[in-house]
């Protein structure tokens, strides 16, 4: 195993806690991808249309 010397506390926790916080991102990142096709879908059900759906002789 590697020696880290005198700071390898310092250096185990930051790295610990760079990875706590990217995991933390990602799991809000798919939690909001998922609330976001979820409100799409309700859109879409409901009749309500995306204006990039349109073409471009339609936006008169």
């Amino acid at each position: 195993m590697m020696s880290l010397g005198p700071y390898a506390s310092f250096i185990v926790t930051s790295y610990a806690a760079a990875a706590v916080v990217v995991a933390i991102l990602i799991g809000w990142i798919v939690l909001d991808h998922r609330n976001q096709t979820q409100r799409l879908r309700e859109l879409d059900r409901s009749g309500i249309t995306r204006r990039s759906g349109r073409g471009a002789m339609d936006a008169s």
